[in-house]
């Protein structure tokens, strides 16, 4: 299964004024943020949760029992605010050691939390049990087209907001996010996935030639904790020509703590790995090149930003 531009356009169309259309900042000559991390919940998973559910919905999926669904912290946090604003139940799981903010944000939106497990594919196989117990309708946190698709709309909005561009930088976990992205810019521009040496899903992938699991550890591993790489994300990146790049977690701190004192922004170590890969040389734009920068969550202590 795959999915097409078509069916990011019909996501567009569908999740309007249920998402938030975030903005673009030139910080310097060439180099574009997308502010992603100003989305509701604090990252760009709303986007996918409520074109899953609003496609459930249409189809007479969601049913009284709501939804299950699994996370490190930032699709639970979406599944649960897009569940609330329909007016559905959710119930969350997550690892016992997700970061204490995110869950506590969790029970903010009404949500039954359950912790189980040290990572997120426990979690996951908690949640297909609790979906197959009952009628619940379960959210992937990546892996689902409807998610894909609603990801994707990040990247129509960036044709739209910025116009010609050569680049963009997105990081990977699941892969949910890249799909999406990539299957809605095309050929307009080359997108590059960048990831934690410790949990590195794209890049396995790409050298066994399909998903493969893997460890799972490093700063950022509460929001790019994801053991494989997805089906859908393998699909997309191997159609649209993405590939990996790999950053240590010495670059991702220095580029986290970077974006809070040069441009006050507060962002988990997940979504530091791209800047990181400009601020390291691990990417290094050609003469003229314009590049964006995808900045996809907020969800962090801001007490650790040193």
């Amino acid at each position: 299964m795959t999915v097409r531009v078509d069916d990011v356009r019909a996501a567009a169309e569908r999740i309007a004024g249920r998402v938030r259309r975030t903005p673009v900042i030139e910080v310097a000559p060439g180099l574009v943020f997308k502010l992603e991390l100003l989305q509701h919940t604090g990252s760009f998973k709303p986007r996918g949760a409520f074109n899953r559910l609003l496609v459930a919905k249409e189809r007479g999926e969601l049913t009284g029992q709501g939804i299950v669904a699994a996370s490190g912290g930032n699709a639970g946090l979406a599944a649960a605010y897009a569940a609330r604003e329909l007016g559905v139940p959710a119930r969350i799981f997550v690892p016992v050691n997700a970061p204490a903010p995110k869950v506590a944000k969790l029970r903010t939106l009404d949500a039954e939390v359950v912790q189980v497990g040290n990572e997120y594919a426990e979690a996951y196989q908690a949640a297909v049990e609790a979906r197959d117990e009952g009628d619940a309708l379960l959210l992937h946190a990546y892996d689902q087209p409807e998610v894909v698709a609603g990801q994707g709309t990040i990247g129509l909005e960036l044709l739209e907001q910025v116009g010609s561009f050569d680049t963009v930088l997105v990081a990977v976990g699941g892969g949910g996010l890249i799909a999406g992205i990539a299957t809605a810019i095309g050929d307009s521009a080359q997108v590059v996935g960048v990831e934690p040496e410790l949990s590195a899903t794209l890049h396995r992938a790409l050298e066994a030639g399909e998903p493969v699991d893997g460890p799972v550890g490093g700063v950022a591993a509460d929001s790019l904790g994801a053991r494989r790489l997805g089906d859908l994300a393998f699909a997309a990146v191997r159609e649209n020509g993405v590939r990996s790049l790999l950053v240590d977690e010495e670059a991702i701190v220095a580029a986290r703590n970077e974006l809070w004192h040069e441009y006050h922004l507060a962002v988990e170590h997940g979504a530091a790995v791209t800047y990181a890969a400009l601020k390291s040389g691990v990417y290094r734009p050609a003469d003229g090149e314009r590049v964006v920068v995808v900045v996809c969550g907020a969800n962090t202590d801001p007490a650790t930003l040193t």
